[in-house]
């Protein structure tokens, strides 16, 4: 049957009392309504009444005076819980003189334990440093709260006040300190984009800012903080050492070839005035009118002539010294080059393991799925998992457990292919890149991996640890995109996990 509409229902309502012949009241029109709409109505709150209750009641204490506040309050906010909790607090004043204090050890009526209240305020000590400096409302409510908590005997009803109060404001400055960090990321990551923007040429600079863009990427760990700026501090450190070098090297390198300019200058110069001389020789001589007068014209020319070949030759001397300066120049500005490139590889490998990370996976996929469908091979993607490792590291320590990850990258080095690929994909979780392997070539290369782990225990002290994985393997499919067949590839390594672990299943 289909659900009718609210104003059907009100005309059907109408009708009925019409028909019925009922007083037009509003009782007798939510009956009907109710009645009709299958729903039952929440009767209204009372709020007259409940304040002619309240004005009734006695308040010559200050105890009882806070408590009808309380009530109070929850009338106007018509909150039946705080209602009940005001007329469960105005009921046990009675129950003890105000001014009496419990003996030592008890608890007065209405009051919290003592140490449930110490913990309160504690809990909310620590709260307050995650929430800045800038909400002075939620620090001062904090203040009131530990303030109370930390009396003898606090009373609950107030407690819970102060409590709702503070916990009212809290959401806001929580919505506020995730809004801000959340800013300041999307800051971060426009700023780490400007700047590989700003410098297209330099592929380095890329490197960096991929590995600002991934530690800033969320959720954020500590540790990970930690392992990115310690490995950037070093990369740092040899890229402007690194750059500098090469802005020497392009400098002298500009030095020369200005150097090599003003020689030809002054080459095409020496000539012009060679030139010159042998024209004004040539038409002194078609004049003289005896041998006597050739001689001194012969010796000019002959002096023209050295000194022109001499200044040839000193050019050509210098010319040649500084092509090759020129030359070294520019081998060591590649060198430098190829060196720079080699210290941003280093932000796309993993600084425990020195396997690639997510960017160096990412661009090694990318490299080796154009490959496999422009020359239509084959390619597998493998997902490893290390088995119980948790176990491992609650047994022996993180140490320990680093010290497994590096031993389990080195062993799958020692049976890898030169062109397979191999990444730290999360954790103790790492992906291999097999090109030109079909999906039974990648299981079979996975149990081969497995074997070799048999015979290379992980050796931590004098205790010998056997190392063993879960691995999924599937093969690229032809329209398929790399993140699905790593996906796929996973799933089946969870298969792997519950068959028993120490397994290969084929995706």
């Amino acid at each position: 049957m289909a659900t009718r509409s609210v104003s059907e229902y009100a005309r059907e309502a109408l009708k009925q009392i019409a028909i019925r012949r009922l007083q037009p009241t509003p009782d007798n029109y939510q009956a009907v309504y109710d009645e009709i709409s299958g729903r039952v109505s929440q009767p209204p709150f009372p709020i007259a009444r409940l304040r002619q209750i309240a004005r009734i009641l006695p308040g010559q204490t200050p105890a009882q005076r806070r408590v009808l506040e309380q009530f109070s309050t929850a009338v106007d906010a018509q909150d039946w819980s705080a209602l009940q909790n005001a007329l469960v607090a105005y009921a046990s004043l009675g129950m003890t003189p105000v001014s009496a204090s419990p003996p030592e050890g008890e608890v007065a009526m209405g009051a919290l334990p003592t140490a449930f209240a110490e913990r309160l305020a504690r809990l909310v000590d620590n709260i307050l440093p995650a929430l800045g400096e800038d909400d002075t409302r939620v620090r001062t409510l904090a203040t009131e709260l530990t303030q109370w908590l930390r009396q003898t005997s606090p009373e609950t009803a107030t407690a819970e006040k102060l409590l709702d109060n503070f916990s009212y404001r809290l959401s806001f400055a929580s919505e506020d300190q995730a809004a801000i960090r959340a800013g300041l990321l999307t800051l971060l990551q426009l700023v780490f984009d400007n700047i590989a923007v700003l410098s297209p040429d330099d592929t380095w600079l890329h490197g960096q800012a991929q590995a600002l863009r991934e530690a800033a990427t969320p959720p954020l760990t500590l540790r990970r903080i930690d392992e990115v700026q310690i490995r950037l501090k070093d990369v740092i450190l040899k890229q402007r050492e690194s750059r500098e070098r090469a802005v020497q090297a392009q400098q002298q390198m500009r030095t020369l070839l200005a150097t090599f300019i003003d020689r030809l200058a002054e080459m095409d110069e020496s000539s012009a005035n060679y030139h010159a001389q042998l024209t004004d020789c040539a038409e002194r001589i078609s004049h003289v009118s005896n041998v006597q007068e050739l001689g001194p014209l012969l010796q000019e020319v002959m002096r023209a002539t050295h000194d022109m070949t001499q200044s040839s030759r000193a050019m050509r001397t210098e010319l040649h010294d500084l092509r090759e300066r020129a030359d070294a120049s520019t081998a060591e500005i590649e060198h430098l080059r190829e060196e720079l490139e080699r210290t941003s590889a280093q932000a796309r490998h993993d600084p425990l393991t020195g396997s690639l990370n997510r960017k160096g996976l990412e661009e090694a996929l990318e490299r080796e799925v154009s490959r496999a469908r422009r020359i239509d091979a084959p390619l597998c993607i493998a997902l490893l998992d290390i088995d119980n490792f948790k176990l491992l590291n609650d047994r022996l320590g993180h140490a320990a457990g680093d010290a497994a990850l590096v031993h389990l990258v080195k062993t799958t080095r020692s049976v890898m292919r030169p062109q397979d690929q191999l990444a730290r994909f999360g954790g103790e979780e790492f992906v291999l890149v097999l090109p030109d392997t079909s999906l039974e070539q990648g299981v079979q290369a996975m149990k081969r991996l497995q074997r070799e782990l048999t015979t290379h225990y992980f050796m931590q002290g004098e205790e010998r640890t056997l190392i063993t994985f879960s691995a999924g393997v599937a093969q690229l499919g032809h329209d398929e995109s790399s993140s699905a067949a790593v996906k796929r590839a996973d799933q089946a390594m969870y298969l792997a996990k519950r068959s028993g672990k120490n397994r290969v299943v084929a995706a």
